[in-house]
Formats: structure tokens, C-alpha cells, sequence
């Protein structure tokens, strides 16, 4: 059994990250992880233009794929194409934005979320609503850090610091949802540095992508 994981933007940097990330889910029996960068993807996604111009490469990703891979978790904060490629396929397709946000309501009552950038956040901001979990939303704020540039680890994890506080302090948080896959490699020191649960999200659609496969569920 083994289960893909696609960066659907084309920096390998935020693929390392992410591989790095799963690591702690790798276990003895399975499933494997293998984790692919989308090469016709931008070097970050983060408008909405970004988000449907992978839709089509990921389609056809999955669809090359299928036969090698139980379940499938598109490592992106905006789920890009998440439903198209659930109609694709009959495998399991997790969101990591989805399982994001829905492991964060299991370990607090508000949560909140770190963006990338500004323009981001309305886009996320409709993906609260179309969940129906508005009540449960702290609120978004912003590292003002491209993709690319997140592997700069002293600028991007101070600016984590400080929006983590802010959305703890003036939002009324008790859990942070990392709105990036780039963010992956920070989530334990910035949960050590708040004080409070940290998810990051391709971690948790990951770990319900193995559950889904070792319980055979159906995919959606």
C-alpha cells in the first residue's frame, strides 16, 4: 500500500520540507509515503488563477497514478482541484486544507490560521465558509512571505512567531492551523514558541489518508 502525496507547486524546497514532515507516519507495515513535486505548477500558489491552473496536470497525475497509489492528499493550503480529482478517482483524495482545518476543531474550540501572503486570505476565507465552520474561525493572518522564500528560516519563523501570538493574543485562538505546506518544517518549534496546538496540514491529511487506507474506507 502506499499513498502519494503531491506538492502541486514546482519547488522542490517545499517538497523536501514536506517529505520531512511525514516522516514521523512512516511506519513498520505501511502504507508508504511518496511525496512528488507537480512540475508544470508555478513556484508558488497563491492566487486563484495559481490554484486553476493545476487542476489539469493534477488530474492527470492521478489519473497516471492511480494503479500505484491506495490514496492521494494534494499538499496545498487551497485544495486545489480537490473535487475534480475525487471524481477521478474511486481512491481516497485528501485536502490538506480540509484536514487542516477539521483536526484543528478536535483540539480547540477557536482556530486560527497563518497565511502566506494578504491576497491570500480571501480565497482561504471562502473555503471557511464552504465548510460551514465560520463560528469555529478566529481569524487569518498573514506572514507577508512568498513561497519561495520561506525557506529563509530566521525571517519566516519569527514572522510565525509573531502572527501565531497575534492570533492567540488579539483573536482569542487556542489551536493554529499553518495555511502552507511550505510552513511544514516549523510546526514544532512555533508550537513550542505559543503555546498552543499547532497543526500542520499535510500531516493531518496524511494521517487520515492511512487511516482511510488500513480501514478500507471508500474514497468520497
Amino acid at each position: 500500500m502506499r499513498i502519494l502525496v503531491i506538492n502541486p507547486n514546482s519547488t522542490e524546497a517545499v517538497t523536501r520540507g514536506i517529505d520531512q514532515a511525514v516522516e514521523p507516519l512512516r511506519m513498520a507495515g505501511g502504507p508508504a509515503i511518496d511525496c512528488v513535486t507537480l512540475k508544470e505548477g508555478p513556484p508558488g500558489i497563491e492566487t486563484q488563477q495559481h490554484v486553476d491552473g493545476v487542476v489539469s496536470p493534477l488530474l492527470k497525475l492521478v489519473r497516471e497514478k492511480e494503479g500505484e497509489y491506495a490514496a492521494f492528499v494534494i499538499a496545498c493550503y487551497s485544495d486545489p482541484g480537490l473535487h475534480s480529482v475525487r471524481e477521478a478517482t474511486k481512491k481516497p483524495v485528501l485536502g490538506i486544507s480540509e484536514c487542516g482545518i477539521l483536526t484543528a476543531l478536535t483540539l480547540g474550540h477557536r482556530f486560527g490560521v497563518i497565511a502566506i501572503l494578504q491576497k491570500s486570505i480571501p480565497r482561504h476565507l471562502r473555503y471557511v465558509g464552504a465548510l460551514g465552520v465560520t463560528e469555529r474561525f478566529a481569524g487569518e493572518l498573514p506572514v507577508d512571505i512568498p513561497v519561495v522564500e520561506l525557506s529563509n528560516e530566521k525571517k519566516t519563523f519569527g514572522r510565525m512567531v509573531e502572527v501565531g501570538k497575534a492570533l492567540r493574543e488579539k483573536h482569542g485562538a487556542d489551536v493554529v492551523v499553518m495555511g502552507c505546506a511550505g510552513m511544514a518544517r516549523y510546526r514544532k518549534p512555533l508550537q513550542d514558541e505559543i503555546g498552543l496546538p499547532v497543526v500542520e496540514p499535510t500531516q493531518a491529511a496524511v494521517a487520515m489518508a492511512i487511516g482511510r487506507v488500513r480501514l478500507n474506507w471508500a474514497g468520497s
